[in-house]
């Protein structure tokens, strides 16, 4: 099946803490069914100081359960479902079911 979510896509959150935030998808790791989302499930993590990097605690993404993520609408920004089209020239393009505006294309 083809991926309704992709990186570089604009993204909301549907549900758990960060609910209604957006961001952009940095990876999609499709065998796990997760993304990593910037600026969105942000953990802490301990850091130990390397030769090149200094210890401490820093913040970083989490990976989020695609079921929990909607592409962003381009039009206005708002959650939608993602359809497929197949275009005269014979490209297969997404597009968002809310509004009907192409995703990618």
């Amino acid at each position: 099946m083809a991926a309704k979510v992709k990186k570089g896509d604009k993204v909301v959150v549907l549900t758990g803490r960060d609910k209604g935030r957006t961001g952009e998808v940095i990876q999609v790791m499709p065998k796990e069914n997760r993304a990593l989302v910037r600026g969105v499930n942000l953990v802490k993590r301990h850091q130990r100081q390397t030769q090149t990097q200094e210890g401490g605690i820093i913040s970083k993404e989490a990976a989020i359960d695609l079921s929990n993520l909607a592409v962003a609408d381009p039009k206005d920004g708002k959650p939608t479902r993602v359809g497929f089209r197949i275009l005269e020239d014979g490209r297969k393009v997404r597009f968002a079911k809310r509004s009907g505006d192409l995703i990618d294309g």
